[in-house]
């Protein structure tokens, strides 16, 4: 034979020359969940190893993540319900606790890139990321709702603005509101191709965020389609996206590729709740080994196109990484 592929694989060294997908912690985005309060920290069950935190414990948190290297947080708020309302005026109020921890954690950690959640389903009485009138989710009548949020949480520090509400036309009037109220420097991750997922269990589990009524499918993407998501990348990317995201990941490794073959963005994508949840019991169960197993899952979400990932598993990989294992 004249080609024996196995000759570049006969040695730990051979394979590290010739390996085609390296990744590293500061690729990563590790997702954290506050509430209001002071040394609060509960385990989500749906979600063990990640908690519900108040600042104090959350910045012990960032602190640690930080040691190992990673280098960008994503913060999402649980709101009290008593502070919710169908326009989800708590989201830009100047006693906002979400928006108060956004300026500590800058203040602690100045070169953390922190990342924000821009959508009214934590701070709407209706559990939806629009606003609802008469069973309907308003879609041109939400936009200027999450152009307050949007100038609110730049104000407060956060680096960039996740727009997760689906709602058509809000990357550009987002970055149109930003722009005019002086935050052109303030980047947009959109969730360009987020679908109507069964994996986002655990996550309205931390946030106590499902829809009161109905459910998101007029708004979130249908699991079945493909090619849909290069409408949603093609308008994203005009409206002023800088960066396009595919959410959830490992149940949509095509539509990343398909994304990063056709943009020049950088491609994101969300290893969500759902799916780590399974991974971690399979693992606690002895049916996989997670220091094998979830490795192979993040590097096959990048080796399909992503260049940043947002994962639950963001600390364990960067120790992994950092002791010599991946």
């Amino acid at each position: 034979m004249q080609r024996r592929p196995r000759r570049n694989r006969r040695s730990a060294a051979i394979r590290n020359l010739v390996r085609e997908t390296r990744l590293h912690p500061s690729q990563l985005i590790l997702p954290l969940f506050i509430i209001d309060g002071s040394n609060i920290k509960i385990e989500i069950s749906s979600m063990p190893g990640n908690f519900r935190m108040s600042l104090d414990n959350l910045l012990k948190e960032i602190e640690e993540a930080v040691e190992l290297g990673i280098e960008s947080i994503i913060l999402f708020p649980g709101v009290e319900e008593n502070l919710k309302d169908s326009i989800a005026s708590y989201a830009d109020a100047e006693d906002n606790f979400y928006l108060k921890a956004a300026v500590k954690i800058k203040q602690n950690f100045p070169n953390i890139h922190l990342i924000s959640d821009v959508a009214m389903d934590p701070y709407s009485s209706d559990g939806h990321d629009g606003l609802v009138k008469n069973g309907q989710i308003l879609n041109d009548e939400t936009l200027p709702i999450l152009g307050k949020m949007s100038v609110a949480q730049a104000k407060a520090g956060f680096d960039w603005l996740g727009p997760s509400d689906m709602m058509d036309g809000r990357i550009g009037y987002i970055r149109e509101t930003l722009d005019l109220a002086g935050y052109s420097n303030t980047g947009i991750l959109a969730y360009t191709a987020k679908y109507a997922s069964a994996f986002y269990g655990p996550f309205r589990d931390a946030l106590d965020s499902a829809p009161k009524a109905g459910d998101k499918k007029t708004y979130q993407m249908d699991p079945s389609n493909r090619y849909e998501a290069q409408i949603e990348a093609e308008l994203d990317e005009l409206e002023g996206a800088d960066v396009l995201m595919v959410k959830p990941a490992l149940h949509y490794l095509d539509v990343i590729s398909d994304l990063k073959s056709i943009s020049n963005l950088p491609i994101a994508a969300y290893h969500v709740s759902g799916e780590c949840a399974m991974l971690t019991a399979a693992c606690q169960n002895g049916w996989l080994e997670y220091e094998k197993a979830m490795p192979e899952a993040l590097t096959s979400i990048h080796r399909a196109g992503a260049d940043i990932i947002l994962t639950y598993f963001a600390k364990d990989f960067a120790k992994f990484h950092k002791a010599g294992k991946v």
